[in-house]
């Protein structure tokens, strides 16, 4: 099978022990996701993530670092790579026209203590969001998540 790849710049922003997550109900089943989306043809990554914040949210970011790299090879038409920056939060952007995701309802502030037992996808982040915070150690590179994998809860 020959499918594209899908570069996703995703943003990771933390104030006061919370994440900032979008809020996504798709026929009754809410979940969460991190602000983010496609990168286009000649845009950098930092540029992507920018863009993507201010469109779905109307905020503007720095990113400051690349944290996570995941992937979803299967269950879409595309072959997702996720590129999650550190991003720091600057404020709103007076004006801005917000063009959400597909099912999107709004946005939360999600506690960083019990994130582990959050609807936050993928699920692979979030134990290591959470090591990331305490200042563990944590690991980069979080490889393929399929629908339906279990939970990280180490």
């Amino acid at each position: 099978m020959n499918r594209p790849v899908r570069n996703s710049a995703k943003a990771l922003i933390i104030k006061d022990g919370k994440l900032l997550a979008i809020k996504i109900d798709d026929k009754g089943d809410v979940f969460y996701i991190m602000p983010g989306g496609g990168q286009e043809s000649e845009e950098n990554l930092s540029d992507a993530v920018c863009r993507e914040v201010a469109e779905e949210l109307g905020l503007k970011v720095i990113p400051k670092e690349l944290v996570f790299v995941i992937e979803g090879v299967h269950g879409e038409s595309f072959h997702r790579v996720d590129l999650v920056f550190l991003c720091e939060l600057v404020g709103k952007i007076k004006g801005s026209v917000l063009h959400g995701d597909t099912n999107q309802v709004g946005y939360d502030w999600l506690d960083i203590e019990t994130l582990i037992s959050k609807p936050l996808y993928p699920s692979k982040l979030r134990r290591q969001i959470i090591d990331l915070y305490h200042g563990n150690k944590y690991q980069t590179y979080l490889g393929n998540e399929e629908a339906g994998d279990t939970e990280c809860l180490e």
